[in-house]
């Protein structure tokens, strides 16, 4: 069978080539598009970016917030700290208010006019509290005489007290 052309066939091979053709775009899409400018490296860590940007703002405001509570805790505890050296200085400030206090009274001038052989006798026998409050209310020169005729066991008893009320050890520096 010999193929001729024939007016009509002409025309159904001429649209054959277009279908063929229009059959290879629809297999090739990108085929007859034009082909897209190349992206660069900047427009793509751009895009990198912008795309990543919430999520980095987020956690950078997560770890900030976590950083605030620490810190938060930590001011809180040294707060803590600080009332608890607050109230045990408020009581040692008491306890030597009160300590002075027992020597206010007239029984000071009672061993001003004592003799430092029998007042020292008396204080050896009184508390060491208050016997070192009425010696650190005498004079100094009255005060050594009576510590000079105690028993020596006594009189240094009586002098650690009046020592560390003069120079207490102060609550610790919270710092």
């Amino acid at each position: 069978m010999t193929l001729t052309p024939q007016p009509g066939l002409n025309r159904w091979w001429r649209g054959g080539a277009v279908t063929a053709v229009l059959m290879l775009g629809m297999i090739a899409p990108g085929a007859f598009a034009q082909q897209a400018e190349p992206v660069s490296l900047d427009d793509e860590i751009r895009a990198f970016c912008g795309n990543i940007a919430d999520a980095a703002r987020d956690q950078r405001y997560l770890l900030q917030k976590q950083e605030l509570e620490q810190l938060q805790s930590e001011v809180d505890e040294r707060m803590r700290l600080l009332d608890e050296r607050s109230v045990e200085y408020r009581e040692w400030l008491k306890k030597r208010e009160d300590f002075m206090l027992v020597a206010d009274t007239q029984l000071v001038e009672i061993y001003k006019n004592m003799r430092a052989d029998a007042a020292a006798g008396q204080l050896e026998i009184v508390k060491p509290g208050v016997a070192a409050a009425i010696i650190m209310k005498l004079s100094p020169r009255l005060a050594s005489q009576i510590l000079n005729e105690m028993d020596t066991k006594k009189a240094a008893t009586l002098t650690g007290i009046i020592a560390s009320a003069a120079a207490p050890d102060q609550p610790k520096d919270p710092s």
